[in-house]
């Protein structure tokens, strides 16, 4: 079934779907509108339609539609014979046709007409010349016909090539002209009681709440004298027990233009009168307000009340006699299950209630400070959503919230009802939603027009407010405890997925992916670098990534936001300024207002119109403080007429603050590896010398994430003409402590060697060196030589090997040797004696050197070792100097599949010989 407004009159297209009906009311407005080629002549209202599907079930869902339509509208006199006649109607439609059935509800001044119309055109309806019986009681078909000649005013058919419509009128019951209200005629024994003669006392207020007035009935009922109660406050009297359901006390009772209920007055013998009283506030030609009270004894309260709209019974009891759910009657059944769906069936129910043009409702923020849009209906789309305004009264708040009210003119009171301003509305009735007096909410109905409420309208929406207050309550705390626990599970996701990374670039990404669909449209992140820094735009996204660069080129032309440390979301409005002068700008050169040719700016329009209805709506910043300094501002936007709701914003500065955190350890790790590298850096050597008759080549690997230097370091070096010296060592550890060691040793060989000392001259310094660092001094194993090139085309090293793996010799034929014998490692002892070998490479020998974690590489309980080198090392026999050493390498890399933990070197020399490879 579905269900809607039908505009100009027209039956809507049936599109069934199965689902219970849902009803929607839309008052005609204050034009008269005549709905054409039909046979009525009122002014149509109102009107509600709902189709069905061809299924038994809707016959009941039809009734149902038709009685809450009406008791909505305030017509429970007519109900009943509405709802027999519509069942009978619906089912010739759904059972006999065999069609859907479009059920259209129409209010006029004078009556109600209902129009069932069905899909089956070709069945006439045999209506005959002469008034003769149309069929029997006891026959299945015809009774509908029958029906409607014996209880409609009017009934008729109506043909049309798509679409046969039965239709109804019921005539409410006639009313005496002029009478607001009548009650029936009443035997003298249930009259209301009252003494002999009735007494009304007449007390005036002044502004001040003091009493200015007191007639002869007053001092009649309470036992006081005019001169003794003038001048004092009413408050002295009056024992307020607060009126339920609103908690109105005394004081705000009489700043209302219209009050009425019950209270009680302290009488001059010390007792609590109980009173019935009517409030009405006026004012007196030099414009001071005061407020009238006319006071009867509570047993006399039928003098004053006001009688409510229709017979109590109406609203208590169904067709059928049986009892009805108070807040099923204002709501309808089914009641939706969930909070928007209540929300926005309340508001057109209470519209519908009170003839209205519009109505909105506003659930309270946790704090009570704020009321918060949620359904409306009537009102500019901009009204909608999750607009909020303050609670407090003052000027230009809404001081309503708290106690029924009711405005004639707004035109008068410019601000009162904030949500109202611009909409064209001039009156209004508000009344609070309140559990266990606590607010919880604020329903209102407005209309166009101004007076068009009292004070009986603001206690009948009261009423019904009382009725859902609870309903919507629970299924407010539900939402939010769904929103919470999701809110919860977001954020620590959300912290899971920026604790995994330190990359600065990364992080402002996943502060913008998390964001963006699930708080915002589109986000900006600033960076600040420090403090004398200008806000700079990082990060641009929005969930259609075709806006992405004009958003980016839009807030360029936007002075950042200011970096306030404040927390909590504040609304930034300088970018939907800007998109909607930029949007005028373009359309005006669309039209050609600029005085520019059309044609030259038409490709752009698109571009900047999409932008500006992108960033149109609501946009807020938050400040992304880490250690006590604003480091940017994450910047949430909504589109076109869209606001955020309290607890997004609540959600996203709980996120802003593990962002920026995030974000901070991204610039301090970025800080920080920066300078590493640039000290590590510092410790390799610069580029390798290029050496006549030997091919050099070196691989270095250090261990560690952002690790560029390692305990492992090598070095070639030119010491004298014709000799070079070259050099691969291991430092015990890894990271800065053995980089430290590195660069001491690095960097004494060259200065050594170059004093033109031998090789174990050199290292025994080298080792007084380390030794001379003492708590500091790490141990050290070193491979050093000095090579020289010979004529005959093969090079000669004389090599000191301190505690180092042994260099390897690979000959021609494909043989691998050691090139020379182990002695004491550096930095253990201080007499160190050691000797250099001399050893002759032959044109096409290879000699490689490489660090223990390339002969320590382990894949489990198996390691390389010196013999799994050695294999390796036979494969590479005719290879260059850089294919050896980038073999070495892969075979090390794949010998087992987790990352090396231990930095490796490998320094690869070979004699190529006479003639170049």
């Amino acid at each position: 079934m579905t269900t809607g407004l039908i505009p100009g009159g027209q039956p809507p297209d049936p599109r069934p779907t199965g689902a219970l009906p849902q009803q929607r009311r839309e008052p005609a407005g204050h034009a008269a509108q005549h709905v054409e080629n039909r046979s009525r002549s009122s002014v149509i209202t109102a009107r509600a339609a709902a189709s069905f599907e061809p299924v038994g079930r809707s016959v009941a869902s039809a009734r149902s539609f038709v009685r809450d339509t009406l008791q909505g509208w305030g017509f429970a006199d007519i109900v009943d014979d509405a709802v027999v006649l519509t069942s009978e109607l619906v089912t010739n439609a759904v059972v006999h046709a065999g069609t859907s059935a479009d059920v259209l509800c129409l209010r006029s001044d004078d009556g109600v007409r209902i129009e069932v119309a069905d899909r089956y055109p070709e069945r006439e309806i045999p209506l005959q010349a002469t008034a003769v019986n149309m069929g029997s009681p006891d026959r299945e078909g015809g009774r509908g016909l029958q029906l409607c000649a014996a209880l409609a005013g009017r009934w008729g058919v109506e043909y049309i090539p798509t679409h046969k419509t039965v239709w109804f009128q019921l005539d409410l019951p006639a009313r005496v002209v002029g009478t607001r209200a009548a009650g029936p005629a009443l035997p003298s024994d249930l009259l209301p009681l009252a003494d002999s003669r009735v007494r009304v006392a007449v007390i005036q207020v002044d502004r001040t709440g003091h009493i200015a007035a007191w007639n002869e009935d007053a001092e009649d009922l309470f036992g006081y004298s005019a001169e003794q109660v003038t001048g004092k406050p009413l408050t002295d009297l009056a024992a307020w027990p607060h009126t339920p359901g609103t908690s109105t006390g005394i004081a705000e009772a009489l700043r209302l233009s219209r009050w009425e209920g019950s209270y009680g007055i302290r009488a001059s013998t010390g007792r609590v009168t109980p009173v019935y009283a009517s409030h009405l506030r006026v004012r007196d030609t030099a414009g001071e307000p005061s407020t009238v009270c006319l006071l009867v004894r509570d047993h006399e309260r039928a003098v004053l009340q006001t009688p409510l709209r229709g017979p109590a019974s109406d609203t208590s009891t169904g067709s059928e006699g049986q009892s009805t759910d108070p807040f099923e009657v204002f709501i309808g059944s089914p009641a939706p299950d969930d909070l928007d769906g209540l929300l926005q069936r309340t508001v057109e129910r209470a519209r519908d209630m009170l003839d209205g043009d519009s109505a909105f409702l506003l659930l309270a923020t946790d704090d009570e400070t704020e009321l918060e849009v949620r359904a409306s209906t009537g009102l500019p789309s901009a009204r909608q959503r999750f607009a909020r305004v303050p609670v407090e009264a003052g000027p230009g708040r809404y001081g309503s919230a708290r106690m029924p009210a009711v405005h004639d003119d707004l035109t008068a009171v410019p601000g009162a009802v904030p949500l109202l301003n611009g909409t064209g509305m001039r009156s209004v009735v508000t009344v609070p939603l309140k559990v266990e007096g606590r607010l919880t909410g604020s329903l209102g109905v407005a209309a166009e027009a101004p007076a068009r409420y009292s004070n009986e309208e603001a206690l009948r929406l009261q009423f019904a407010a009382d009725r859902i207050a609870l309903a919507v309550e629970s299924a407010r705390l539900g939402e939010l405890e769904r929103l919470r626990r999701g809110s919860l599970s977001f954020l620590v996701e959300a912290s899971d997925l920026l604790a995994g990374t330190l990359d600065r670039d990364q992080t402002l990404a996943l502060m913008a992916q998390m964001t963006v669909p699930t708080l915002a449209t589109w986000c900006a992140v600033y960076t600040i670098a420090d403090q004398a820094s200008e806000p700079y735009l990082s990060y641009v996204l929005h969930e259609d990534e075709e806006l992405i660069d004009g958003i980016k080129s839009l807030l360029s032309k936007v002075p950042a936001p200011d970096p306030v440390p404040t927390p909590g979301a504040r609304v930034w409005t300088a970018p939907g300024e800007v998109a909607h002068q930029a949007a005028l700008r373009s359309s005006m050169r669309s039209l050609g207002l600029s005085g520019s040719p059309t044609r030259q700016v038409t490709p752009g329009i698109g571009p900047t119109l999409a932008t500006a209805s992108a960033v149109g709506g609501e946009t807020v910043v938050l400040p992304l403080v880490a250690r006590n300094r604003v480091i940017g501002m994450l910047t949430l936007g909504k589109p076109t007429d869209e606001h955020f709701r309290q607890e997004i914003l609540e959600l996203a500065e709980d996120l802003s603050r593990r962002a920026a955190l995030a974000l901070d350890n991204a610039r301090l790790y970025s800080e920080r590896t920066a300078i590493s590298q640039s000290l590590q850096r510092s410790l390799l050597p610069p580029e390798l010398p290029e050496i006549d008759g030997v091919e050099v080549e070196v691989i270095y690997r250090a261990a560690g994430e952002g690790n560029e230097v390692g305990g492992d370091f090598y070095d070639v070096f030119p010491i004298r003409d014709g000799a070079y010296g070259f050099a691969i060592g291991d430092v015990c550890g890894t990271g800065p402590n053995a980089a430290a060691v590195t660069g001491l040793a690095r960097h004494a060989l060259r200065l050594l060697a170059r004093e033109g000392l031998t090789g174990p001259t050199v290292l025994e310094r080298l080792n007084s060196a380390i030794l001379d660092e003492g708590a500091r001094s790490r141990f050290l194993t070193l491979l050093y030589g000095e090579m020289r090139p010979q004529e005959d085309g093969s090079a000669e090293l004389k090599v000191v090997c301190a505690g180092h793996p042994l260099p390897l010799r690979l000959r021609q034929d494909g043989t691998v040797e050691p090139a020379a014998e182990p002695q004491p490692l550096l930095g253990v002892i201080e007499d160190l004696e050691l000797y250099e070998q001399t050893v002759t490479l032959d044109p096409g020998d290879v000699l490689l050197c490489v660090t223990d974690g390339v002969t320590e590489r382990r894949e489990g309980a198996r390691m390389l070792g010196d013999d799994g080198l050695a294999d390796v090392l036979t494969t590479c026999t005719g290879l260059t100097a850089g294919a050896v050493a980038a073999r070495i390498m892969r075979a090390v890399e794949r010998f087992a599949s987790d990352a090396p933990s231990d930095d490796m070197a490998i320094l690869a020399m070979r004699v190529p010989g006479l003639h170049k490879d």
